[in-house]
């Protein structure tokens, strides 16, 4: 049996349907090109890296090459003269650039799609994909889960595999261990889940990982360092992008041993755990009845509130795509919803405005953007 409270149909699977638009309503030839890059930078990371490439290209990066090419010559600025220097400038100019000028009521101007350390897609990037007409990146994330869903036919059983992935991107061998959350009865329905680690991620035969976030991480100079002696910082690159500084990234060795979660998951689960452990931590604290809602990327209804209240958790940094995605999800039957994001939001300059003002009118007077430490308290407001 299909297991009822995480499988049913969803309202809207479009990001921005709701919310008035995907990145087929960008307007001017800039912007439309950053939207098209942004699709072409996951598509070729998440093959290849982007790294290296040789002739022919794919055929939607020779499109967008082309499409770049025409519009400098429009603007009158020098083209770029091959793949790699588009995916340059994609490391170097920014939704701001006037090469783009991609409104700020979307992306905030400073963002890039291809990480400066990293040399892979920014979470700018793959949030951007996710507002594409069909949900990118994010949708695939809610393909597996439904999957894994229908794989383990009852709710206790899906719960424990979901809460596994979450904590879990990275398997190495010494993870497959009881003492470690590891179950045969688990792993056997998530396993497809998986992928070896890429060549791209690995540095002198080692790889690294964020203690943070627990995600893969890379030094500027692509070269291993000695246990201890690599702090993250401005010349690191983890997934998660916003972690502290100073924390000494984590040596993996035998990489060729190692497992990784698939990237869909690996942005819109792992990295929203914390956020949503925290979250569902303090409505336990409060002694607040939650259960999960269909999708399973952390939405909850309060069982034992005299209104239809609605917790979503999401860990995003482009508040203006958050909007999009919470208004193409959102039930009109829903009297109020809490949209919980990272303690770090409250420090981002124009976060909260930014998303309020992407709301339709129809969600403005009913959504709250909070974080865990604050959840309880805007319930108790109610």
């Amino acid at each position: 049996m299909r297991p009822r409270d995480f499988t049913a149909p969803r309202a809207s699977s479009r990001p921005g349907a709701a919310a008035g638009g995907s990145s087929a309503g960008v307007r001017g030839t800039g912007p439309e090109l950053f939207c098209q890059l942004a699709r072409v930078v996951a598509r070729l990371a998440g093959r290849q890296g982007l790294r290296s490439f040789t002739l022919p290209y794919p055929l939607a990066a020779q499109l967008a090459l082309d499409r770049a090419v025409l519009h400098c010559l429009e603007i009158g600025q020098a083209p770029p003269r091959s793949l790699p220097e588009l995916l340059e400038w994609c490391r170097h100019r920014s939704a701001g650039d006037p090469l783009f000028q991609v409104p700020r009521s979307l992306i905030t101007p400073e963002a890039t799609l291809v990480h400066r350390v990293g040399l892979l897609p920014t979470r700018t990037c793959l949030e951007l994909t996710s507002w594409d007409p069909g949900g990118g990146e994010e949708e695939e994330a809610r393909r597996m889960l439904d999957d894994l869903a229908t794989r383990c036919g009852h709710e206790e059983l899906y719960r424990r595999c979901r809460q596994f992935l979450a904590h879990h991107p990275v398997m190495r061998q010494e993870d497959r261990d009881p003492r470690r959350g590891w179950r045969p009865a688990v792993w056997s329905r998530v396993k497809s889940l998986y992928e070896p680690l890429p060549e791209y991620l690995k540095v002198d035969g080692l790889a690294l990982q964020c203690p943070a976030c627990d995600l893969p991480a890379l030094p500027s100079s692509r070269k291993a360092p000695a246990p201890g002696q690599l702090l993250s910082g401005p010349d690191t690159w983890c997934e998660g992008e916003h972690c502290p500084h100073g924390l000494p990234l984590e040596l993996v060795r035998a990489p060729e041993q190692v497992l990784l979660l698939r990237r869909p998951l690996r942005a819109f689960l792992t990295l929203p755990r914390a956020v949503e452990a925290a979250a569902l931590d303090a409505l336990r604290e409060a002694e607040m009845d939650f259960e999960p809602l269909p999708g399973g990327l952390g939405a909850y209804r309060l069982t034992n509130s005299h209104e239809n209240c609605v917790i979503r958790v999401y860990d995003r940094v482009q508040p203006a795509l958050l909007a999009a995605r919470y208004a193409s999800e959102a039930a009109p039957s829903t009297d109020r919803t809490l949209v919980v994001g990272p303690e770090r939001l409250a420090g981002f300059p124009g976060y909260r405005s930014a998303f309020i003002s992407a709301l339709p009118d129809f969600l403005s007077d009913r959504t709250v953007l909070t974080t865990p430490s604050a959840l309880v308290n805007h319930l108790s407001d109610s």
